[in-house]
Parts: structure tokens; sequence; C-alpha cells
């Protein structure tokens, strides 16, 4: 049995989707959640089971007959990634592959999420258990946060448009995870995870335009209006982080390429297009009533095909 936790996230959602295709005869899928009624509902066919790093119990009954889990942990505050790897020894799970992130390795991150998913490194390595660590840099799903401006106002709101981030894609996230948790050799390996090319914010937008087919508006917010927007969402602990993380962008720190994707699925990394092609619904605007619809292409006379069409 593989155990996924964070199902209901965007990675451990991703991988819930590509174990399948990489799965053993005989070897089948446990999602973890909180709520195991919405991850039943987000993956028919997959046994859903209750868990909480906070309740040691629900872990033990998740874990039963596991032999390689997914782990995902977000929390900054207690020690879930070592409540979760006492469990899964007890439990007689093989081999953990955990989801990190790529600033481990940067001596100039010192922020608290940095520091926690550096700990819980070090915990894993020192459990006794197989591990694998994913490092990947940021997703480009993250761009979904703009969708609601995009579809209202055509506008981008972003700190330091002009710093290069290796986004990549959770899915080539999931196809390494996946094979990490159905393959022999992958024990003991760290792997950092990159797109293929270091993006700007202004030139996401360049591209979610390009794919919409209609112009799109960049604007950059002020030091102080990035943190009134983080406010509303984290406590003030996150929020320093996150601008601390920015700053890291801002000075040229997140944009190295790595072919480790590639290496390991046989395929080159999606591109930011690639991803913005098959999200593209997330931002699309609603029609605008003031202007005429576009005419049929069995309407037009000169058979240009005036219909524009968005894969």
């Amino acid at each position: 049995m593989v155990l996924v936790t964070g199902a209901t996230g965007t990675v451990g959602g991703e991988v819930v989707r590509a174990l399948p295709a990489r799965l053993p005869s005989g070897l089948g899928v446990r999602v973890m959640a909180r709520d195991p009624a919405r991850a039943a509902a987000m993956f028919p066919g997959v046994e859903a089971v209750a868990g909480d790093y906070t309740d040691p119990p629900s872990l033990a009954g998740a874990l039963r007959g596991v032999r390689t889990a997914f782990l995902v942990t977000a929390r900054v505050e207690g020690d879930d990634d070592a409540v979760f790897v006492a469990a899964a020894r007890a439990a007689g799970v093989r081999r953990v592959v955990k989801l990190s992130a790529v600033a481990v390795l940067d001596p100039g991150a010192d922020d608290l999420i940095t520091r926690r998913q550096r700990a819980g490194e070090e915990t894993l390595r020192g459990c006794g258990l197989e591990w694998t660590l994913l490092r990947p840099r940021a997703f480009m799903s993250n761009s979904l946060s703009w969708a609601a401006s995009v579809r209202r106002e055509r506008t981008v709101r972003a700190l330091y448009g002009s710093a290069p981030n290796a986004c990549v894609d959770p899915r080539d996230i999931a196809e390494v995870a996946a094979r990490a948790l159905t393959e022999e050799g992958h024990a003991g390996r760290a792997y950092t995870l990159t797109g293929p090319q270091a993006l700007t914010a202004v030139e996401q937008t360049r591209e979610l335009g390009r794919l919409l087919g209609i112009p799109l508006r960049f604007e950059e917010l002020t030091l102080s209006q990035a943190r009134t927007a983080l406010a509303a969402r984290f406590p003030p602990p996150l929020v320093e982080a996150l601008l601390a993380s920015a700053e890291r962008q801002r000075a040229g720190a997140k944009s190295h390429v790595d072919d480790t994707v590639h290496t390991l699925t046989g395929h080159p990394a999606r591109t930011f297009h690639d991803w913005a092609r098959d999200h593209i619904e997330a931002f699309t605007p609603a029609p605008d009533p003031t202007l005429a619809p576009a005419p049929d292409a069995t309407s037009d006379p000169a058979g240009t095909g005036t219909r524009r069409h968005t894969p």
C-alpha cells in the first residue's frame, strides 16, 4: 500500500493522479486527510482515511499495511515530520518520500519556513527508514492567486515583477514522487526539481495574455502593499518568511535551472506555457457584454474562422 498525505493539496493531489500508471500489481493507494469525505470525492475509487499529525492514533490507522508513504507537512509550528516518522516506523513502513524545498540548499535562506524544512529533512535522514527528499522550486500553480484579478480586471499584481524564478509544474514533481514511491534506486537521494527556464512575473503575465488572446496589465506591488495582502491570509511569522523569500528571489537566488525532471521522467520539464495552457480556464474573463459577439465561423463569408479556440 502507498499512502499519500496532503492529497487534497496541490502536489499531493497530482501524486494520487500519477501513481496508477506506476503501481506494481497488487499495490494500492490510500490517501490521508483531515477531511476524508472531501478526499474521497476528489478521488473516486481511492481509499480515503482520516489522519492528523496532532492525533498519533489516527496516523497509526492510516499507516497500517503501508509500504511507502508520501509526506507533506505545511505547519511551521509543532513537529509534524517527527510525529509522522515515529508512527511510520511503528507501523513497519519501509520508505518515506518527503516534499521539501530547494531553499534548504541556500545558505542565505534563514526564514522560518526554510528552517522548518531543514529540520524535517534532518528528522527523515536520521529515522532509520529509507528516505527520498524532493526539493522543488516554487510551483507554477502559485500563479492561480492572480486568477481573480485577471478575470475581473485583466491585471496581475505581484511583488518584484522582474525577479526570475525557475518555477516547476506540480505534475512534474508528482511524476518524480510516483517513481520514488514505487521504484528502487531512490533511497537516500535528494532531488532538486525546477522548470526548464527562469521566468519573471512580468513574463508570466505576458504568456497568460497571449494564451487568453487579450492584453494583461502587470502592476508591481510595493513592499507595504505585499505585506498587507499577505497579512490577510497568513500569520505575521509566515508573512515575514514569505517576504524574505521574495527578497532572495529579487537577488537572483531562484533562477538556477536543474535538469533532474528530465533525467528521472524521460521528458523535459513542462514549461509555464504548458501549465498555463492546461489551466487557462481559471484565468478566462467573462464575456464583456458591451462587445459584439464574434461571428460564428459558419456564417463568415470569407471563411476566416474568427472564433478563437483555446485548447
